[in-house]
């Protein structure tokens, strides 16, 4: 055990149109690989993942999510699209928010928008 903060992440990424069902097979199959992926939505032209990262603090976290689409953009066969935007914050602010559990991705799924 590290002993490092945990943090959620907001991912968003977009791009050029590609077919729904792409785009969610994608999100599904990255869910598979990246075992703490929350949740993915989706439109046929940009994609929102969320999950819980470990890390000794936020530049770390918010450095390894901005590589996440590309590590699996084969893997997973995500679409060619790009980072335009990013949230690290810490479980303290999650919690503020007003937000407290959120199911992994099995309970929750890939949705659209």
């Amino acid at each position: 055990m590290t002993g490092w903060p945990f943090w959620h992440v907001t991912l968003t990424v977009a791009g050029e149109r590609v077919p729904d069902v792409e785009i969610r097979h994608g999100l599904e199959q990255l869910s598979h690989e990246h075992p703490f992926l929350l949740s993915g939505r989706y439109s046929t032209e940009r994609a929102e993942v969320r999950y819980w990262d470990e890390a000794p603090d936020a530049g770390t976290v918010a450095s390894l999510a901005l590589r996440l689409w590309d590590d699996h953009r084969a893997s997973a066969m995500l679409p060619d699209w790009h980072v335009v935007g990013i949230e690290v914050v810490d479980r303290d602010t999650f919690h503020t928010r007003g937000r407290t559990t959120l199911s992994p991705v099995s309970l929750v799924g890939v949705a659209p928008f």
